[in-house]
This record gives C-alpha cells, sequence and structure tokens, in this order.
C-alpha cells in the first residue's frame, strides 16, 4: 500500500502544486508516488524524452517510492470510460491510502479532465462489480491540490521545512523554467512567484510556507 500518490496531469505539475507535502511526506516515512498522465509532449520547449529525464531527477530529490506515466496525449486528455478503466486499474495495484488530484479551477483542459477522471477513477477501483480484475481497493481520502487557479483551500499543510526541496525538485525542470527555455505560459521567476504563493497559504496555519489542498467533505482523520 502505497501513502500518499499525487496525480500529475504533466511531469511538473505535482511538484509544483505539492512538491513540499511529497517531500514531508518522504521525510515522516510516508510512502510517496506520484502519476504522471502525459508526456508534455505538447509543451512549447523541451522533448518527452528530457521531461522524463527531469522527471527522474526531481523523484529522487523528493525521495518517490514510485513514479508511473501512463502516456495519455498531451493536451488531449477526455473525460472517458478508457481513461477512467486505465486510471482505477493503477489505483487498484498501487493501493495509495489517500490520493491527490489537480483541481478543477484551472486554466489547462488537461487539468480540468483530470479533476474529473481521478474521482471517477476512485469510486470504479473500489467497486466489487467493476469491470476491472483484481480485488476492489478504495483510498481514504481523496484531495485536490492548486495548480493555475484558486480555490478556498480546506487544509493547508506546512512545509517551511521543505521549501528548499521544494525548489531543487522544481528547478530539475530546466527544459520549462530557465533562462530563455522558460514556456511562453511561465511567469518568469516562478520560484519566486510560487515561494511567495506558499508564504501567502503559510501565513493562514502560523508558518512561513504552506500548500493547500481541498476536498469537499469534512477531514476527520490526519493523512499524512
Amino acid at each position: 500500500m502505497l501513502d500518499f500518490l499525487v496525480v500529475s496531469p504533466h511531469p511538473d505539475d505535482a511538484e509544483l502544486g505539492l512538491g513540499g507535502t511529497l517531500a514531508r511526506a518522504h521525510a515522516e516515512g510516508r510512502s510517496t508516488g506520484i502519476i504522471d498522465l502525459t508526456r508534455g509532449e505538447a509543451a512549447t520547449k523541451g522533448t518527452p524524452e528530457e521531461r522524463a529525464k527531469e522527471a527522474e531527477a526531481a523523484s529522487r530529490i523528493l525521495g518517490l517510492s514510485v513514479r508511473r506515466n501512463l502516456g495519455w496525449p498531451d493536451s488531449r486528455i477526455l473525460d472517458s470510460e478508457d481513461r477512467r478503466l486505465h486510471l482505477a486499474r493503477v489505483l487498484r495495484e498501487l493501493r495509495p491510502r489517500v490520493v491527490v488530484a489537480p483541481h478543477e479551477n484551472d486554466r489547462h483542459p488537461d487539468h480540468v479532465a483530470a479533476a474529473r477522471i481521478v474521482p471517477a477513477a476512485v469510486h470504479l477501483a473500489g467497486l466489487k462489480n467493476s469491470p476491472l480484475s483484481g480485488e476492489p481497493f478504495k483510498p481514504q481520502g481523496l484531495f485536490f491540490y492548486m495548480g493555475n487557479g484558486p480555490f478556498e483551500a480546506t487544509l493547508v499543510v506546512d512545509t517551511s521545512d521543505y521549501i528548499d526541496v521544494w525548489e531543487a525538485a522544481v528547478r530539475c525542470y530546466t527544459s520549462q523554467f530557465t533562462g530563455e527555455a522558460a514556456s511562453e505560459t511561465v511567469t518568469p521567476d516562478i520560484y519566486r512567484t510560487r515561494r511567495g504563493r506558499a508564504a501567502y497559504w503559510g501565513t493562514f496555519i502560523g508558518a512561513a510556507y504552506g500548500e493547500p489542498l481541498w476536498t469537499p467533505r469534512p477531514v476527520a482523520y490526519t493523512p499524512f
């Protein structure tokens, strides 16, 4: 069983949104993982091969127990039965205690689609009579993390001690965030701006830095 699994539409989304939380979970002895849905082949800069190497480097920094790439088409993710079943099979295999998906308030259609696919896949994975092989499995918790749009957080994780690990993991993606190679959709100084966002959320819990999560249901347990 995996303790904490983040679904990432593209390599780098999980690190940007929850790198500090992943680092903290690993430091506290939790098993962690990332499922990348696409190879990022539609990005303005960087090749899928470069992105794969960057993801591998970031995974080492974060201490991930597992990382998979499902190879779905970048910028063409659609909420379909096949996508739901594919992810549900992976969930049954990895058996994550907590699953975290992108929040649907986002400018990128892949993030929006993922926000709909993940809850459906979680549901399918737990059904005894679903068209899946293997034992049914239902995670204890489903959360959503912040991408490119805001939301009202229902949980903020204190990542003060792991902000430098977060930045080191994000800096692995040189094809996306470094100098002239930076994507046209990214602010020139993403490290400063994203640190600022983490500092903002940290103020709500009396911490230097924090990462926000949202869940539609009350939290009745400690997920990390």
